[in-house]
């Protein structure tokens, strides 16, 4: 899943259509994030992959490329909808060897060690029980088949998330971040998700750090617009604000993104965790 803190009450169509609008600019932001995970896969051509919470083709369109035509990718995701962006771009790009399939995660049913390799972006931390979905990754590897994970560092560290939440305090006090709840910083701590793949079979190998970017843009007015169409609390709270208060809150959103300021465009990212395990 590659759209950053998915907008919970939003319909699953109006989320499609929002993460759409944005797609194009995220992969390319992230694209070293995908690349990054799939050298620590460490794919070679003929490998099968499997790819949970694919969303609009991250990173199992890059893996597709590098299995090549004697290998393959399998991605999924909850949504329909959101797959079928990634299957235009997988036909657009003449891509026979990936297939994209609308399934939870929890409940995949695949043959048991049929894939060398698994990869999850950006979406472990969002899901109601990973344990569950983290013992079918590891029915579905080969023994000593790597599995690499993507998760968000903590708040402070992750300023797509804190400058909107530093946004609104003015305003309205946001509400606070349950680590222990399904959210952007379930995993924050390594050592939390090293428990939960320890109990689903899996062996921590390797974390590593990355400052990646997420959106960008030409100033405050397009990132409170941003901030705006993905949801989330803090979007529902400026929705409350008075007109004056929303001008006010625009006017904060524009200093604060001028501290993120670089190459002529505000962009927002975070630190993220690179997480290799190993089936044992």
């Amino acid at each position: 899943m590659t759209a950053p803190s998915p907008p919970r009450q939003s319909p699953w169509s109006e989320r499609v259509a929002i993460v759409r609008r944005y797609h194009e600019m995220e992969s390319r932001l992230t694209a070293s994030v995908s690349e990054r995970m799939l050298d620590l896969a460490c794919l070679q051509p003929g490998m099968r992959v499997l790819d949970l919470a694919s969303g609009m083709g991250e990173p199992s369109l890059r893996a597709a490329l590098r299995v090549g035509p004697t290998g393959f990718v399998l991605g999924t995701d909850l949504v329909d909808g959101m797959l079928e962006a990634a299957r235009e771009q997988a036909r657009a790009q003449n891509l026979s060897n990936i297939e994209f399939r609308a399934v939870d995660a929890e409940a995949l049913d695949l043959p048991e060690q049929s894939f060398d390799a698994a990869t999850v972006r950006w979406a472990l931390m969002y899901m109601a029980r990973p344990e569950r979905a983290l013992a079918r990754v590891w029915h579905a590897l080969r023994p000593s088949g790597r599995l690499v994970c993507a998760c968000w560092a903590g708040l402070e560290q992750v300023e797509y998330v804190s400058l909107p939440r530093k946004s609104i305090e003015p305003f309205r006090q946001p509400p606070p971040i349950d680590s222990e709840a399904p959210g952007v910083f379930r995993f924050s701590d390594p050592e939390r998700l090293r428990t939960v793949l320890a109990h689903s079979g899996f062996t921590l190998e390797h974390v590593e750090a990355m400052h990646i970017p997420v959106m960008e843009a030409a100033d405050g007015a397009e990132v409170a617009r941003w901030i705006r169409e993905f949801g989330g609390p803090v979007a529902k709270l400026v929705a409350e604000l008075t007109p004056e208060e929303q001008r006010s809150w625009e006017e904060g959103v524009a200093r604060e993104c001028e501290h993120h300021r670089r190459d002529g465009k505000v962009q927002l990212g975070g630190v993220t965790w690179l997480a290799v395990a190993r089936r044992t």
